[in-house]
């Protein structure tokens, strides 16, 4: 948790604590007063719930730079103005609360993001690499694409990507149960990753920078508006 209002960090807590009592799930709960505590701590979160308006650091700015190393981990803000909200789509966060928080407002975010959780862990692609086998979860994929019946699996935190045999339509039905979009007649991005899409142009968080082909287009935003929320 980053929240500066040790009242709401409270009622936070104890929520977390009363959810995952219910549900027989063993937690560990953090409270970090600022942004900045959050940034220069070593620990690893499944899940974060950050309050927005904070001194130094705004919840927003924090996100920000968590994305620029750690593109998974859910984060759900806390705020107590519903127009900061619509920004989340541009960190990948996957919800909001508004204060004061009700337990039952709380148990539906917690139960999406105990989905979104388990996904992230089990999700992974079976990949037959030349003389090699390997098992890649589906949140290290950044994108994949096709030149002639190679497969390129780029994935984060990789230099060369795997090189596969196969098609892209194939890999499209798949990849059909993950947050997957086709773009063009050669590339599938990882939605995960998607900086922002403006107009044809599409940036990833990693750096790259792809056109959505003309006939994709339309279904690809139709996917993207449904995976982030009807936010572009």
């Amino acid at each position: 948790m980053v929240e500066d209002e040790p009242d709401a960090a409270d009622v936070l807590r104890g929520y977390i604590e009363r959810y995952c009592e219910e549900r027989d799930i063993d937690v560990a709960v953090s409270w970090d007063r600022d942004a900045l505590d959050l940034s220069r701590s070593s620990r690893l979160a499944d899940l974060i719930f950050m309050d927005i308006e904070l001194p130094l650091t705004n919840g927003m700015e924090a996100a920000t730079l968590l994305r620029v190393y750690d593109q998974e981990t859910p984060i759900v803000f806390v705020t107590n103005l519903a127009q900061y909200a619509i920004r989340g789509y541009e960190v990948n966060a996957i919800d909001f609360i508004l204060k004061p928080i009700r337990y039952s407002d709380f148990r539906m975010r917690m139960d999406k993001a105990m989905r979104i959780i388990g996904r992230n862990r089990s999700a992974c692609l079976k990949l037959g690499a030349r003389d090699s086998l390997r098992m890649v979860p589906y949140s290290e994929i950044v994108y994949i694409q096709t030149s002639g019946h190679d497969v390129a699996f780029h994935c984060i935190d990789s230099e060369e990507p795997v090189i596969t045999r196969g098609s892209l339509a194939q890999l499209e039905k798949q990849l059909s149960d993950g947050p997957f979009v086709r773009i063009s007649g050669s590339i599938i991005v990882n939605m995960a990753f998607i900086r922002s899409v403006r107009g044809s142009e599409m940036r990833l968080y990693t750096g790259e920078s792809f056109e959505l082909s003309r006939n994709k287009r339309k279904a690809a935003l139709a996917v993207i508006n449904n995976y982030l929320g009807g936010t572009i």
